[in-house]
């Protein structure tokens, strides 16, 4: 049985060793053990609020972009709007500038069918008066062939205008 109880020095001993090895992991080694584990500790803390930092500032950038995409499809929709207004004030003042230069073409082309009917109105009058004349010309000859007939259309003539004058 000496193998299973051990001697009284040899627990005397066994005690103060262990008393020994406890004390010098209990001065210097339990410490650094502790300041290794606090260390870890405080690492994995940092490092898990630097990754929901991450996370936060991703959100935000997630919500930026959102926001300036939005802000872009709104410029853009402003942008098409303006662009759809000027092409319509565009084609309004070309209608309006058509309109207006067939308004003045067609005012050009009476005003020159106005002119081309005086004139033909006037030559068509110069030449009824030259028709006129002529064909007096031609029926006085025939009336006023002798001298006698001659001379009573003179006298006539003389009295109608010496009428006239004392009618004024």
């Amino acid at each position: 049985m000496d193998l299973l109880i051990p001697s009284s020095g040899l627990l005397f001993w066994m005690t103060i060793t262990f008393f020994i090895v406890l004390f010098i992991l209990w001065k210097w080694g339990f410490p650094a053990i502790t300041d290794m584990v606090r260390e870890r500790n405080a690492f994995i803390n940092d490092s898990l609020k630097k990754a929901h930092e991450a996370n936060d500032r991703l959100a935000n950038l997630q919500q930026e972009g959102e926001s300036i995409l939005q802000e872009a499809r709104g410029e853009q929709a402003r942008i098409l709007e303006d662009a759809a207004k000027t092409r319509d004030n565009i084609v309004g003042m070309a209608q309006d500038k058509a309109k207006a230069e067939g308004a003045r073409i067609i005012s050009a082309a009476k005003i020159e069918a106005d002119n081309v009917r005086q004139n033909a109105i006037s030559d068509i009058r110069s030449q009824v008066a030259q028709l006129s004349v002529q064909i007096a010309e031609k029926v006085l000859r025939e009336k006023l062939s002798t001298n006698q007939a001659q001379m009573d259309f003179i006298n006539r003539m003389l009295d109608e205008v010496v009428v006239d004058s004392n009618n004024k």
